[in-house]
């Protein structure tokens, strides 16, 4: 695959890419996880290269949410389904949904969600997903007693870039490598030449070391799995709490989890953890198996009355004796039981076998002195004896465990992928149970629909072409669609029906829920787009080209902007076939007159090119009056006012020019007006409405 042929991808980020294993799989299932473990690339980064991948399998141009108030629906539909997940992995992993207007790319994820949204999102899940985390390679692993030998340049330099928790040494024939086996508790071969020399020390050949990890630098494999080690844990919990057939076998992966140390040693053998104790206590018990041997000579020369002879005396001296060698005569045995004792003691405290006593002799021998002191060569000697039948120990056992776990490796990656995938499809789940979610279905090509407790959309299609197939098709159709985003209990909100197909002007009071319905109608068309189910009884929709979106104008602008935004509109008007267009309150650009023309100039242009497009405005009379073509009107409808607020039927009340709220003030004192002499100014008013 060209890398570079995606959406947003430099040669900087493909060179990253092309160090995955496999990077086109990756690509190909959206797998955020996989990606971010290129050099360079965080989480977010990869979410993007997903969905530059996904864009481009698809022929999908982007750009589907074409103004900046699309784009905020977008994201505040995004929003609501990252919130409903647990892991950083699935909030980042969710935006590679995204509005397309690709059939393909929307059928894809229509019938990926129709299997998520039957997930059940159970508390015990939930808890579980809160430990579950992408897994993560080791970093700054040092292993210092083993190196790898080549007398190879290119090996050299590939060993180094494969291995470089390693050290890697040149060498040209077997004088070198046994010198290099003198530094190093093992040394690695890696040229066919060395293979059947014998020299001293632990040499082993290996030429693929690429391929045999769990024997060149089984720290790697160790490290791994211990770093992971509650990341592991908690996807097992995950898949355990879900009943989900795991891809690693559970009861081996604890096994081998239990055998190894959160540092990444092998924990549970005895050999080892003797080696290892007898080195850190050598000293110590040297030192102690002396003051044994002095202990019993000052109990002996106490308990002793020793006699020499003056001649002997004389002899003695004359020949130079110490006074230790003056009592060696008289207490030689004692010296000799003395020594017995302290040897027995180091041989106990150390823990030493056959093979390591003949050294305890040699640390305790010699004649005798007072006081005993044990010989410090052999004792250094011992202490290189047990640190290399300990490393060697440690070496067997990390290559047997790392063997273990090699065969785990990619069982693992994907046990956890699969836990925080289930993330993902909960946070579908959750999004369609908490707002009540429905499958859309798409006009213009196969039979969607359904609901969500059924598997809803499992066959349904987004298909076609953009455009639709008649007038029948066009346009979008909401029943019972209730909008999350308004700042009031979801439970609370009114639902809300209304169809559109062709160009419509929606009017209706202040406050009565029109820029609300707009951003109901944004919202359930851009979560059909992202092939997800939507907060409504249901939706019928054609499959739209881009959605624009523009909100309210904050204020009058000046020439320069009024000039910047009838250019958008120019441009909008030019090619608009299959696009949704939602306007709210264009008319606050400039004065109402001028606003009307301007407006129904656009409606005129949009009306002849199939495209569907919902226009808030209060100028409605006017702008239909100033169009040169029937325009639709739907109305927001204002039933009256109790306790001075509006009462409000919140769907549209289709080809109905809705009251404005100033009239239905007039009408309300009008009524309580009675016969009074007011009663004929408010009846006059409410004539010129």
């Amino acid at each position: 695959m060209e890398f570079t042929s995606i959406p947003g991808v430099g040669e900087k980020t493909a060179e990253a890419l092309s160090d995955l294993d496999d990077p086109a799989a990756a690509l190909r299932e959206g797998d955020v996880a996989t990606l971010a473990r290129a050099p360079g690339l965080t989480e977010g980064r990869a979410a993007a290269v997903a969905q530059g991948a996904i864009r481009r399998r698809h022929d999908d141009p982007g750009g589907w949410a074409a103004t900046d108030r699309a784009d905020e629906v977008y994201a505040d539909a995004l929003a609501l389904l990252q919130d409903r997940a647990v892991t950083d992995y699935a909030r980042k992993r969710l935006r590679t949904l995204y509005p397309s207007p690709a059939g393909s790319r929307i059928e894809e994820v229509r019938e990926w969600a129709a299997e998520a949204v039957e997930r059940e999102p159970d508390e015990a899940v939930l808890d579980a997903l809160a430990g579950v985390e992408p897994l993560s390679e080791p970093r700054g692993l040092r292993v210092r007693e083993r190196a790898l030998a080549t007398a190879d340049a290119e090996r050299f330099a590939a060993a180094e870039a494969a291995f470089p928790e390693l050290s890697v040494e040149v060498v040209e024939d077997a004088r070198d490598l046994a010198e290099l086996a003198r530094s190093y508790s093992t040394v690695i071969a890696l040229d066919e030449q060395f293979a059947g020399i014998d020299v001293d020390g632990d040499v082993r050949v290996v030429t693929d070391p690429e391929e045999n990890v769990e024997t060149v630098a089984p720290e790697r494999l160790l490290s791994f799995f211990a770093e992971n080690r509650d990341r592991l844990e908690a996807a097992a919990a995950v898949h355990e709490a879900a009943g989900m057939d795991p891809a690693a076998d559970l009861a081996d992966l604890r096994d081998v989890l239990s055998r190894l140390d959160e540092d990444g040693t092998v924990l549970g053998d005895d050999e080892l953890r003797r080696l290892s104790n007898a080195v850190d206590d050598l000293d110590a018990a040297a030192s102690t198996a002396a003051s044994v041997a002095n202990d019993h000579l000052r109990d002996a020369i106490r308990e002793q009355d020793v006699t020499i002879q003056g001649q002997d005396f004389l002899s003695l001296v004359e020949q130079g004796a110490r006074v230790d060698q003056l009592l060696s005569r008289e207490l030689s045995d004692e010296y000799d039981e003395a020594l017995r004792k302290a040897r027995e003691h180091f041989v106990d405290a150390l823990g030493l076998e056959s093979g390591e006593v003949e050294f305890a002799e040699r640390v305790f021998a010699g004649d005798p002195t007072f006081p005993v002191e044990h010989n410090e060569e052999p004792l250094a000697r011992l202490r290189t004896e047990l640190k290399a039948a300990r490393d060697r120990r440690a070496s067997e056992l990390k290559a047997d465990l790392a063997a273990d776990l090699a065969e785990l490796r990619e069982d693992v990656e994907a046990l956890v992928g699969d836990a925080l995938e289930l993330d993902v499809e909960l946070a579908v789940s959750r999004f369609a149970r908490d707002f009540d979610c429905t499958m859309p279905e798409f006009v213009g090509g196969p039979a969607a629909g359904g609901g969500v407790g059924a598997g809803a959309g499992a066959n349904a299609g987004a298909g076609g072409d953009a455009a639709p197939e008649s007038n029948e098709d066009a346009g979008f159709a909401i029943e019972a669609g209730r909008s999350p985003l308004l700042d009031v209990e979801f439970g609370d909100v009114d639902p809300v029906d209304y169809d559109v197909s062709g160009v419509t002007l929606l009017s209706g009071v202040n406050s009565g829920g029109k820029t609300s319905t707009l951003d109901l109608a944004a919202l359930v068309v851009t979560l059909a787009h992202m092939g997800l189910p939507v907060p409504a009884e249901s939706l019928r929709l054609q499959r739209f080209s881009e959605l624009h979106y523009y909100a309210k104008s904050q204020g009058t602008l000046d020439a320069g902007a009024f000039e910047s935004t009838l250019r958008d509109f120019g441009d909008l008007v030019e090619g608009a076939t299959g696009r949704l267009v939602l306007v709210d309150e264009l008319e606050s650009i400039t004065e109402p007159g001028a606003s009307a023309k301007i407006i129904a100039g656009i409606l005129e242009a949009l009306s002849g090119q199939g495209t569907t497009a919902v226009f808030v405005s209060h100028l409605a009379r006017e702008i239909r009056a100033a169009a040169d073509f029937d325009v639709a009107v739907d109305g927001i409808e204002a039933v009256g006012l109790e306790d001075g607020e509006l009462v409000v039927n919140r769907s549209p009340r289709k080809d109905h020019l809705a009251r404005s709220t100033p009239e239905l003030i007039v009408e309300k004192l009008s009524e309580e007006s009675g016969e009074g002499g007011a009663a004929g100014f408010y009846e006059g008013l409410l004539e010129k409405f």
